[in-house]
């Protein structure tokens, strides 16, 4: 007596793999003093133990917030989209006004 397996299924399982093992790696990654809820080592015990449902509930009560930010940005801001403070921005030589000056003097002086 053989056992079918249909694709979707294949599929569906693959899936929940990844967002399992996504979740795992992420509760391991994630420094103890940043997590919520409950204790790191219990929040690990939770995802393995309750596979997918542990999974999801990582990451509804036990990421760090500034992990949902970085996702979700924060209230009133596009999603994915975060804001930086200006003098975290890096700078390009072709925008900064020092660097085209010098350039300038270089061409002018090389003619």
């Amino acid at each position: 007596m053989a056992y079918r397996v249909d694709m979707p299924s294949v599929i569906i399982g693959l899936a929940l793999l990844a967002f399992w093992l996504y979740c795992l790696f992420d509760v391991i990654t994630t420094p103890g003093t940043e997590v919520r809820a409950v204790p790191k080592a219990l929040w690990i015990l939770i995802v393995v133990l309750l596979l997918p449902f542990g999974a999801l509930i990582w990451l509804l009560l036990g990421r760090p917030q500034h992990a949902r930010e970085a996702v979700h940005g924060p209230a009133g801001m596009a999603a994915g989209v975060r804001r930086r403070p200006q003098h975290d921005v890096p700078r390009g030589p072709d925008d900064d006004p020092e660097f085209l000056r010098q350039l300038d003097r270089r061409l002018r002086d090389d003619d």
